[in-house]
């Protein structure tokens, strides 16, 4: 199969990528390098992969690309993803997380694609927890009330799959995933707390927690999310799809995880104001995906911890 990734450099689409490689697959990568690294990649271009420095919100590269290639499968991981930045500048993040998924769409639907899998946020996308406890963990079919323009994007992103599906007849299927973790993720660049207290573990840093850290994630290892994603292109199911364990993680337990399995015994949270736009409670309920997409994570936190650090 001919599958085209976008963002596919990056932490969760290079594991991605290996993994279409792995089972055969003409896998053909999409990354402007900003954020992804080649470095990541280095064993799927050594298997055959080819990448294609490419921003995704160019429209005319992309359908240029999309004539040439022709994929019967896109994943499209291209992404603005720190919530931060989303805050800092919406403008920004809309360009990438609106524009390039409709560019990806479009590239799509023209190459006759079979199956679109997008990757959305759970973790941003329902809102607030704290003040909504009789509907946690979150199911699909909760409210959708972003906090960040971050979620907003993913949720303006989803829209126009489903437009796509119903116009142009381009099975779209969304994921919404939890906080992912695991090795490749960049804590300069991925604003993934995981990665940032993992390298200050093993260094001699101590982390640093936003707020009370009684803040609440639902944590996925990076396998799994990737397992989510193989499962969703080989059915016709629209979702979206929660990708996430139904588990709730205080950053504070975190912390403690990391520092115990790290052997740090001085590993001890220092406390600073918290961030605007970041959810204080939320996890996912993954239970349409387990009888849809015949899926579940196979990875608790302590052991997708143990792997993380494992790579360091």
């Amino acid at each position: 199969m001919r599958s085209l990734v976008t963002g596919g450099a990056g932490f969760i689409g290079s594991h991605l990528s290996d993994a279409l490689v792995e089972r055969g697959d003409e896998v053909l990568i999409v990354d402007d390098l900003s954020s992804g690294k080649r470095g990541n990649i280095e064993g799927a271009l050594e298997s055959g992969a080819r990448l294609e420095e490419l921003d995704v919100s160019d429209g005319a590269a992309m359908l240029a690309l999309g004539d040439q290639f022709r994929p019967e499968a896109v994943f499209h991981l291209a992404a603005q993803i720190d919530v931060r930045r989303s805050v800092a500048d919406p403008g920004f993040d809309a360009r990438l997380n609106v524009v390039g998924t409709v560019n990806a769409l479009e590239l799509a639907a023209r190459a006759g694609a079979g199956r679109f899998v997008f990757t959305s946020t759970g973790g941003a996308i329902y809102g607030e927890g704290e003040n909504r406890a009789d509907e946690m963990p979150f199911a699909e079919d909760a409210r959708c009330e972003p906090d960040s323009a971050y979620g907003q994007s993913k949720l303006a992103a989803e829209g126009y799959l489903e437009l796509y599906r119903r116009t142009r007849g381009l099975s779209t299927v969304a994921l919404r995933l939890g906080n992912v973790y695991g090795p490749r993720q960049d804590p300069a660049t991925e604003a993934g707390v995981v990665a940032i207290f993992c390298e200050l573990a093993v260094g001699a840093g101590k982390p640093t927690v936003f707020g009370t850290g009684e803040q609440t994630r639902d944590y996925i290892y990076v396998s799994d999310v990737v397992a989510g994603m193989l499962a969703a292109a080989e059915r016709d199911g629209a979702g979206p799809y929660n990708l996430g364990t139904g588990a709730e993680t205080s950053v504070l337990l975190l912390a403690e995880v990391i520092g115990r399995l790290s052997e740090r015994d001085d590993f001890e949270p220092q406390k600073a104001p918290r961030r605007e736009g970041e959810v204080e409670r939320t996890a996912l309920d993954p239970s349409l995906s387990a009888s849809e997409l015949d899926w579940s994570a196979q990875h608790d936190i302590q052991r997708g911890i143990e792997l993380t650090l494992e790579s360091y």
